[in-house]
C-alpha cells in the first residue's frame, strides 16, 4: 500500500493558529506524508466530511507515572484527544531508587496525590534505579499513548542526602551531586526536572516532601545543567522570586502551576502578573485549570457529613445507600445530624450541583447553601432529593480551583498561560478533570468564544509541544509525527464522572468520558475510535531530543 492511512475530507486546523483549511492527510510508518489533496491506495481510510482535524492534545500535568502499569490506555485522558502525557510532576517520580527506598517514595505518592500506595507497590515491577532505566520500564509497558518524563526532586534529594533530606539543607557537594543526577537523567531522556515548594504535600509520616524548603541555590545548580540542555524546569508552589532566578539560569524555561482567585478582574490581574514575569527575556509558562476543580461527593462516593446515621450511610454499599435515602425515617435522622454546628467540614458555599444531564454542569450560578434556600429546606435535604432524583449518581463539587469560568477565560487571555492542569492519575477518587480539553473546546470555544478554534487548538498541541521540547510534534505538516485528532467541534463534550472500582486491589477512581471525537491517532495508528481504544498501543517513550 502506499500509505497506511488516510484522513478524507477534513477541516484541517494545523496547530499553528492559522485559519481551517480543506483538505486530506496521508501517513505512513507513523509520520505525515502529505496534506492537501491526497491519492492512491491505503490500508486504512477516515472519512473526516464535516470534521475538524487537528494534531492530538499534549496533556502537561498528569500523574500517570503509576497508572500505566496496569492501564496502558492512560484512561480517562485518551477519551478526550491527548496524544502525548507528561508525567514527573510536581517533584515526584518513582526513580532515581535505591532498592530499600521504594516504599518512601510509594507512599509521598501516596499521601501527596491520593494515589493508593498498594496501588503502585503491585502495578509496577520497581526494577530499576535510575531514571533511565524507569524510562526503559515504560517502554516495555507499551502504552498507547506518547509519555515524556520529568525527573522529580523530591526522589533525587532522597536518593542523594537520605532522612536528610526533609530537614536540612544540602551541602555545596550534594547540590552537585544532584545536578548530575539530573544530568544523566537527562542524557537517559527526562524532559527537564520538577520540585514542589507547596507546604500543604507531606510526606507519610506529616513532615514537608523533600525539596519543599531546598535553598533556591539548589534549584539554581540544578538549572544549570538543565538550561544549556533546553530541558524544563518545573516549579510547583515557588515564589516569583525563584522562579525568576532559576529561569535566568542558563536561559531556562520553567513551568509553574497557576490560577486566579475568582474575584472579579482576577484573572486579567493574574494574566497581567504572568506577562510581567516574563520581561528581560525570561521564559516562564503558567498552566491552569478550565473550569472548578476540587473534591467531588455523592451517594456513589465520600460523605462529608458527620454523625451516627452518616457513619452507617458510610458503611453500605450504594445499593444499600440508595434504598436508605429511600427510607424517611432514615432520612429525617441524616437531615437532623447534618442540623448540628460543624456537621460537615467542606464550605458549602463553595459546593456546586453538577446537575442531573449527560453533561457536568460546570457554570452553574447556584451553589448548595442557595439551591437549599430556593427550595425552602435544609442543604442536607437538598442532597438527598439531588440523589434520588439521579438515581444515587449526582455529584456535587467543591470549586477549590478555578470556579470563576469568566476569570479563568481572561487569565487565559496571556500568551505564557496554558489551560489545562487535569492532574489526571492523581487524587483519582475524590477530583475527575481528564475532560479539560473537551471542556476548552464546548464552553471557552463554542459557548463563550474565549478562544476562536484555531486559536484553542494551538494552545492544547503546539504551545504545551514547545514547553515540553518536542520537535515533531503539536502541528500537523508533512514530515512530522501523526499524533492526530478528528473530531465535531459541535458536539464535543465532557461527560459527567463515573465511579468505577477499576484500580489494583478494586479500588475506587472517577472516569470521564467524552462525546464528539471521531477518531484519535498516535504515531499513525487509530487509538481511540468512536470512543472506545483499540489494541493499537503505539505510544512511545518521547526521550529529551
Amino acid at each position: 500500500m502506499e500509505h497506511d492511512l488516510i484522513i478524507k475530507n477534513g477541516n484541517i486546523v494545523d496547530g499553528t493558529g492559522s485559519d481551517a483549511y480543506f483538505g486530506d492527510i496521508s501517513i505512513k510508518d507513523g509520520v505525515i506524508t502529505e496534506i492537501g489533496e491526497v491519492n492512491g491506495d491505503a490500508a486504512e481510510v477516515i472519512d473526516a466530511e464535516g470534521m475538524t482535524v487537528s494534531p492530538g492534545f499534549v496533556d502537561i500535568h498528569t500523574h500517570l507515572d503509576a497508572q500505566i502499569g496496569w492501564d496502558p490506555e492512560m484512561t480517562p485522558i485518551c477519551w478526550h484527544g491527548v496524544t502525548t502525557a507528561l508525567i514527573g510532576n510536581c517533584g515526584l517520580t518513582f526513580a532515581p531508587c535505591k532498592p530499600d527506598d521504594v516504599e518512601i517514595l510509594a507512599g509521598m505518592m501516596e499521601t501527596v496525590e491520593d494515589i493508593p500506595k498498594q496501588a503502585i507497590l503491585s502495578g509496577l515491577s520497581w526494577n530499576w534505579e535510575h531514571y533511565g532505566e524507569y524510562l526503559d520500564t515504560l517502554e516495555e509497558l507499551k502504552p498507547s499513548l506518547n509519555v515524556a518524563g520529568l525527573v522529580g526532586h523530591s526522589a533525587i534529594r532522597y536518593y542523594v542526602m537520605g532522612d536528610r533530606s526533609f530537614d536540612e539543607q544540602a551541602t555545596e557537594a550534594e547540590k552537585q551531586q544532584m545536578a548530575d543526577i539530573v544530568e544523566k537523567a537527562m542524557k537517559d531522556g527526562a524532559v527537564g526536572f520538577s520540585t514542589n515548594r507547596y507546604e500543604p504535600h507531606k510526606a507519610p509520616d506529616g513532615r514537608a516532601i523533600p525539596g519543599t524548603y531546598a535553598e533556591c541555590s539548589e534549584l539554581v545548580e540544578i538549572a544549570k545543567v538543565v538550561g544549556p540542555r533546553d530541558g524544563l524546569m518545573q516549579l510547583v508552589g515557588a515564589d516569583a522570586d525563584v522562579m525568576k532566578s532559576v529561569a535566568e539560569t542558563e536561559g531556562s524555561r520553567v513551568l509553574f502551576s497557576y490560577g486566579c482567585s475568582g474575584e472579579e478582574g482576577s484573572g486579567t490581574k493574574a494574566a497581567t502578573h504572568l506577562n510581567e514575569m516574563n520581561l528581560e527575556g525570561r521564559n516562564i509558562t503558567g498552566i491552569s485549570h478550565t473550569r472548578g476543580s476540587g473534591y467531588m461527593f455523592g451517594l456513589q462516593s465520600g460523605l462529608p457529613i458527620q454523625g451516627p446515621t452518616w457513619d452507617e450511610l458510610r458503611e453500605k454499599d450504594f445499593d444499600a445507600r440508595l434504598e436508605a435515602i429511600n427510607n424517611e425515617t432514615f432520612c429525617r435522622a441524616l437531615v437532623a445530624e447534618a442540623r448540628e454546628p460543624k456537621s460537615c467540614h467542606i464550605p458549602l458555599q463553595k459546593v456546586y450541583f453538577l446537575g442531573l444531564d449527560e453533561i457536568p454542569d460546570h457554570n452553574s450560578a447556584q451553589n448548595l447553601i442557595e439551591l437549599s434556600k430556593s427550595a425552602s429546606e435544609h442543604w442536607s435535604e437538598t442532597f438527598l432529593r439531588l440523589s434520588r432524583d439521579s438515581n444515587g449518581r449526582g455529584l456535587f463539587n467543591w470549586r477549590m480551583f478555578g470556579g470563576n469560568l469568566k476569570e479563568q477565560g481572561d487569565l487565559f487571555a496571556s500568551e505564557h498561560l496554558i489551560p489545562g492542569l487535569g492532574d489526571v492519575g492523581a487524587h483519582v477518587s475524590q477530583i475527575m478533570d481528564g475532560g479539560w480539553s473537551s471542556f476548552i473546546l464546548s464552553h471557552y470555544v463554542r459557548e463563550t468564544g474565549v478562544f476562536t478554534l484555531p486559536q484553542a487548538i494551538k494552545r492544547m498541541t503546539a504551545d504545551p509541544a514547545a514547553v515540553v521540547g518536542l520537535k515533531d510534534r503539536g502541528v500537523l505538516k508533512a514530515g512530522m509525527k501523526a499524533d492526530i485528532n478528528v473530531f465535531n467541534p459541535e458536539e464535543v463534550n465532557e461527560l459527567q464522572p463515573v465511579l468505577v472500582n477499576d484500580f489494583p486491589g478494586d479500588a475506587p477512581r472517577y472516569i470521564q468520558k467524552s462525546r464528539g471525537f471521531k477518531a484519535t491517532i498516535v504515531n499513525g495508528q487509530v487509538n481511540v475510535l468512536d470512543g472506545e481504544p483499540t489494541s493499537a498501543r503505539a505510544g512511545q517513550v518521547l526521550r529529551h531530543q
